[in-house]
Parts: structure tokens; sequence; C-alpha cells
């Protein structure tokens, strides 16, 4: 049977990539360059194939898939010849795209969304569904009592008060309908004890968060090095540029503070302290949806001896990112399958700032990594 994939944000660039790169790799017109799972230590037969992958999802926009994915072949994001390739493929998408929906209550609003999760389901087929949060980055939540037990979340969610962010909305309603969670965004996602309360209720697993694609990939392998070496290091400062919907949505001062806290985490976890420095984010529309990031540490060998390392980063998040978010579908799909519920802490290799008490060395995660994909057969 196959494996249903609901992205929300569908009509984002990241899920616009994965929904095309997925229809590429079904009919062999690309290879999987950048999809973890084809690696030699994590591929595993209990993975669906990507053949299996059906796509849906939720977005509040209305420009179809074909427009979208038109848009990002004239951004050099994908090839055009697959664009004009799968046009019957993408507009076959755009109908199991349905909009956000307008509710008095939460409550409301989750039911909705999961009676549109189960309609795809039932309408494809499918033997289970993964929900992917890919959407805009929000700003983190102000505590709120309700966040803390699941009885007293689903009295809240009943009153016209909007007690949960957007994401954590989507987990809810995932959850509610019997799916697997993802998510790849710095959002709250199912970060609450509430929604972890419901995840382990209906034995439903989740993962996230924050998809580790570029700056952050680099820190998670040089941090260990520094460390490794017993090398000192003072200050480690970086500064993104970055355009498109998701460097339009950074410029929010709220959303922008989410996002440099999660890219910063990898540091002090690995090292065992926080260097001095910062992480800052800016908005230049005229590079799209490529991002430029370039870093300076600074730090002190044997007899204090200052020394300093700088890097260039160039690349294209959505193309860095859709790969993983078809290997997180898979591997959320075959862990919900082997029984797995709760925090999936063994998918950190993906993340910025991972669930769970994890060691941040990215190779330390590879190898989790590839003993969870082995356990899931």
């Amino acid at each position: 049977m196959h494996t249903g994939v609901w992205l929300v944000g569908a009509r984002g660039s990241v899920a616009v990539t994965s929904i095309v790169g997925a229809a590429a790799l079904r009919a062999g017109l690309t290879e999987p360059i950048g999809c973890v799972t084809e690696h030699p230590a994590v591929r595993s037969g209990a993975l669906p194939p990507y053949t299996d992958l059906v796509f849906g999802g939720h977005d509040i926009a209305t420009t179809s898939l074909v427009k979208r994915a038109e848009a990002l072949a004239v951004a050099g994001v994908v090839p055009a010849r697959l664009v004009d390739t799968l046009h019957h493929e993408l507009t076959a998408v755009d109908e199991d795209i349905r909009p956000l929906p307008h509710a008095t209550t939460q409550a409301d609003a989750a039911a909705a969304m999961t009676a549109d999760i189960a309609e795809f389901r039932r309408r494809h087929g499918l033997e289970r569904v993964v929900v992917l949060n890919v959407a805009s980055t929000e700003a983190a939540p102000e505590p709120h009592p309700a966040h803390d037990s699941l009885g007293a979340l689903r009295a809240q969610l009943q009153t016209p008060d909007a007690v949960l962010p957007a994401s954590s909305l989507a987990a809810y309603a995932a959850f509610e309908a019997g799916c697997a969670f993802v998510d790849f965004t710095p959002s709250t996602g199912a970060r609450l004890p509430a929604l972890h309360e419901l995840a382990v209720e209906r034995g439903l697993p989740y993962g996230g968060h924050d998809g580790k694609t570029g700056e952050t990939l680099l820190k998670s392998v040089l941090a260990p090095m520094f460390a490794m070496r017993h090398l000192q290091v003072r200050s480690w400062s970086g500064i993104n540029l970055l355009g498109g919907g998701d460097g339009a949505t950074l410029a929010e001062p709220a959303a922008n503070a989410a996002k440099s806290a999660s890219k910063q985490r990898v540091l002090s976890e690995t090292l065992g302290y926080q260097p001095d420095g910062h992480t800052r984010i800016e908005f230049v529309p005229d590079i799209g949806d490529f991002k430029t990031a370039w870093d300076l540490v600074t730090f002190a060998g044997f007899l204090g001896t200052p020394m300093r390392m700088e890097f260039t980063w160039h690349g294209c998040d959505s193309a860095l990112a859709a790969p993983l978010v078809l290997d997180l579908a898979r591997l959320a799909a075959a862990a919900h399958r082997a029984g797995r519920s709760g925090p999936l802490t063994e998918l950190a290799f993906f993340f910025k700032d991972p669930l769970g008490d994890v060691d941040h060395s990215l190779a330390a995660q590879f190898v989790a990594l590839a003993e969870f994909a082995r356990t899931l057969g």
C-alpha cells in the first residue's frame, strides 16, 4: 500500500521542490542525490519506496503547483524540463491541497484539518500518512498552562482564544488523524508536553526540528573538530543573507530570533560552552531562493596563540532541504509501522535543534541514524 505525505505549507518552495523531486524520482528522470536514505549505511527495505509516496497538504496560498514550480525553474531551483515533463503529475497533486480552515475555535479548525487528512487517506487507499510542517517560521509562543496537559489543552481549544501556534495546531490535527508528525521548521510544532502526551496516547512518533541544510550543517562538522583537538573557540559569528519567502518571513524580528537561537544551539552542545558571537539573518530579496553565509571563528591553540578560520557557504535551501523532506517522510512512516511512539531522537542528523538529549556531532548523529534505520527492518 502507498504512503501519504501531507505537507503543511504545500505551495512553499521546499514543499514544491520536494514534490517535483519525488515525481522525477518516480519517473526515473533524476538520481536521488542528497537523499540520505539512499546511503548504503541507511538504506533499508523497511522504508516506503519513492514510487509509493502520495502527496497532499494544507496552505493559505492559492497559486497552483505548476505555477510555483515554473517560478522555481526561472529562479534556477528546479530544471525547467522537469516542470514541463511532470505537468500532469503536479496538477494531480494540486487537487489534494486544501486551504487552511477558518473556524471559530481551534478545536473546529483542528477537526477540519483532521477531516482533510482522513479524506486524503481514504481517497488514495493509503496505509498511513506522515504530516510534515514545511511552512514559514513562526515566533516562539508565550507559555500557556494548557500547553502542559492534554486535558487542559482540549478544554482550551473549545474557546475562541488561540492557545496553540499554527505549527502546534498542525501537530495536534496530525495526531488526531493518527499520523506521524515531523517539523522541518524552528517553530514549536509537537514540542509541548500536552502534544507529547497525545502522541504517546495514540502510539504515534514525531520528529524535529529545524532542518539542517547549510551553515549549521558545517557547524556540526567543524565544532567537534575543535572539541576533539582541545582547541578553545573564543568566538563564532556568522551572517546569513537569504531571499525568497523564508527570507521575507525571517525579516520579522520574532521569527528571526527563533531561527537564530536554533542555529546557535549546536555550538554550546558540542563544545560544552558558548563562545562569544551571534548569528545574524538578513533578508536580501534579489538572491531569491539562494543563501550565502559567512562565518568567522576565532580560536586559541597551545600557549594561547590566537588563530582564526573563515568560511563561505553558498547554496539553495530548497534544493538542499527537499531530499531531506523525502528522507524524513520515509523514515517516519517506517517508524510508525514499526510501532515507535513519542520523539524520534535518532533523527537528530537532520535537525539544527533536535529532540532529546543527543550528541550534536554530525558523525555521531549519522551512526545513530544508520542504527535506527537498521532496527526498522
